[in-house]
């Protein structure tokens, strides 16, 4: 009997490593965004950045949605689609607001902490029931944000309040964007785009500086990459398994650390790093027993992303 791999496996595992590569790639973009991004709020407010950093994205979203017949309509459940663009803006504000005061690995580390709240928050939000396990991975990345925070009269912080607080906001959107599931990206990318643009037309002229050209195309180039890497994670999770390309989202504080170092200098501490492992710990066993999960409950429904490319 032959053991060569059957052409179903080799697809899977095509597109497992597409995916992967994909997931790698985004992440790297997100990354690079946030360098732009720290370095373009050092001169310019987070509404005028926001403002110019959504009008880049749209002009090349809307393009391809036109392309791709994607219809641009006020979608089914607005109210709940109105509710994640707010957290999307707010998560986003939250961010760049943090790291104009924070090293990037710092305030990427409490953003890392997004999945670990969101498996908190789905039991109370969502109804979701929560086992043993779970309960002890979410309170092991609880204690890995408390290091990392280090709560204290003399160590804490309004800029790492505001990156906690954007963090929740994050995981809030995550759930959000969980019960519009069956949403094309297309519309969920667009409405956070505009929320973009106007919270930038409402707090920009407040503190208007008016760019150079070089400062301009770095603002507009800000949007094309967060673009580019919404792409990438996107089709990551379309052609491969969430619990197969996730994990390699905790490559973000790798980035951070390197690329905050080359580009502002900055030197992580000790307890943050220390904060940030155990966060990243917690997450990847989170998704392991969400993938264990989704393996016994796959004959009842289908609740895993789809394995196989996509036409």
């Amino acid at each position: 009997m032959s053991h060569a791999a059957s052409p179903f496996s080799q697809k899977v595992r095509s597109g497992a490593l597409v995916g992967i590569g994909l997931m790698l790639l985004g992440t790297f973009l997100f990354s690079v965004n946030d360098v732009m991004g720290k370095w373009l709020v050092a001169t310019y407010s987070v509404g005028q950045v926001l403002l110019l950093r959504g009008i880049a994205a749209l002009a090349v979203l809307l393009p391809i949605m036109r392309q791709q017949n994607i219809p641009i309509r006020v979608p089914p459940q607005p109210g709940l689609h109105a509710f994640r663009v707010l957290l999307s803006t707010l998560e986003v504000a939250c961010f760049y607001w943090a790291v104009t005061y924070l090293p990037l690995a710092d305030v990427m580390t409490y953003y890392l902490a997004g999945p670990i709240y969101v498996a908190a928050f789905a039991v109370f939000w969502l109804g979701e029931r929560i086992d043993r396990p779970r309960i002890l991975a979410i309170g092991v990345g609880f204690v890995g944000v408390l290091i990392a925070l280090r709560p204290s009269p003399a160590t804490i912080s309004w800029p790492a309040l505001i990156a906690l607080a954007g963090s929740m906001f994050y995981a809030l959107l995550m759930i959000t964007t969980r019960q519009l599931r069956d949403t094309d990206d297309g519309t969920l990318v667009l409405g956070q785009m505009l929320g973009n643009v106007i919270f930038g037309i409402a707090v920009a002229p407040f503190a208007w500086v008016t760019p150079g050209w070089l400062d301009l195309a770095g603002l507009f180039l800000l949007g094309i990459v967060s673009m580019a890497a919404h792409a990438c994670v996107n089709r990551s999770l379309k052609i491969a398994p969430a619990s197969v390309v996730a994990p390699y989202q905790y490559t973000l504080i790798v980035w951070a650390i390197v690329l905050g170092y080359l580009a502002f200098g900055d030197i992580v501490e000790f307890w943050t790093l220390v904060g940030a492992a155990v966060i990243c710990t917690a997450g990847v066993v989170l998704l392991l027993l969400e993938r264990e999960a989704a393996r016994r409950g796959r004959v009842a429904k289908d609740i895993e992303e789809p394995v196989l490319p996509q036409a």
